[in-house]
């Protein structure tokens, strides 16, 4: 009997000991979870904020480095306040000329660091994505509404700062700051396009038409030109001759018989008969 208690004795302890040591182990494993859910890290170039489930959102904004918070009652946002590109694919909007056009923007911003909370509460998280492409189809309209087709090709740098700062000042009023806005495609309809390569084509066959002319022209006064120098040069060698005689003229005779009988003396299909007498030889 003293044997079957001690037994009995020793297993209640044992069963005591295992659930202190079970207890233990479960609340230090919920304490270690419990902390590491009280801590989260805000990386560099980041900004958080917290929710609270009774608050709502906290007006204060958490820094880079490594913050508490109230597991299940709080939870963090964490925004990337750095700046970052935004691309506007093809915007459809209506020239002065009534011309279709369709542009492609490339906008790099970032949010206004003290104004997370309210951005939060307003916007969402996706902030970017809900402002970004109503205001950019919003100016694009009303700037490109006071220029012409062309205009568009020719002011382009003109046409791209009034873009930029109709977008700053629309997207100051959601609290984002834009770093840059720039045109990065422009094209206009089909129809259009064709009727601007045929103007281009006109325009190229004009200038060439205006070239020929000119060069025409050109040659007219050249050719007026030579003439009137070899009249001026007939008579000035008329008036030479009356006074010296056609000694001149005699000259130049000789210097054309020099030059034939040198090119007949080179030939050799060139046979040589005397000036005078019988050209006939020893015929029987």
């Amino acid at each position: 009997q003293f044997f079957c208690w001690r037994t009995s004795t020793m297993n209640n302890l044992g069963s005591r000991l295992l659930q202190k040591t079970l207890g233990l182990a479960a609340a230090g494993i919920f304490a270690g979870g419990l902390s590491y859910a009280s801590l989260y890290n805000v990386d560099a170039g980041f900004r958080g904020i917290i929710f609270d489930r009774v608050r709502g959102v906290l007006p204060s904004i958490k820094a880079e480095g490594t913050h508490l918070l109230v597991p299940i009652l709080q939870r963090v946002v964490i925004y990337d306040v750095r700046t970052r590109p935004h691309l506007v694919k093809n915007q459809r909007a209506s020239t002065q000329d009534l011309q279709q056009a369709f542009i492609s923007l490339r906008v790099l911003s970032h949010p206004r660091a003290a104004k997370l909370p309210q951005i939060f509460s307003e916007l969402g998280e996706r902030y970017d994505e809900v402002v970004l492409p109503s205001i950019s189809q919003e100016v694009l309209k009303a700037v490109v509404a006071q220029y012409n087709a062309d205009q568009l090709l020719t002011l382009r740098a003109e046409v791209s700062k009034n873009i930029a700062e109709n977008m700053t000042k629309r997207a100051s009023d959601f609290n984002i700051i834009l770093d840059d806005v720039a045109i990065t495609n422009l094209s206009y309809s089909k129809d259009f396009s064709k009727s601007v390569e045929a103007k281009q084509v006109a325009h190229q066959l004009a200038e060439r038409s205006k070239f020929i002319v000119a060069k025409t022209e050109q040659e007219k006064l050249a050719a007026i030109t030579i003439a009137e120098g070899e009249a001026e040069a007939a008579k000035l060698i008329s008036l030479a001759m009356e006074k010296s005689g056609n000694g001149l003229l005699q000259i130049r005779r000789i210097e054309a018989a020099r030059e034939i009988a040198e090119i007949l003396a080179s030939a050799q299909n060139i046979t040589y008969l005397p000036g005078n007498g019988n050209v006939l030889f020893q015929i029987q």
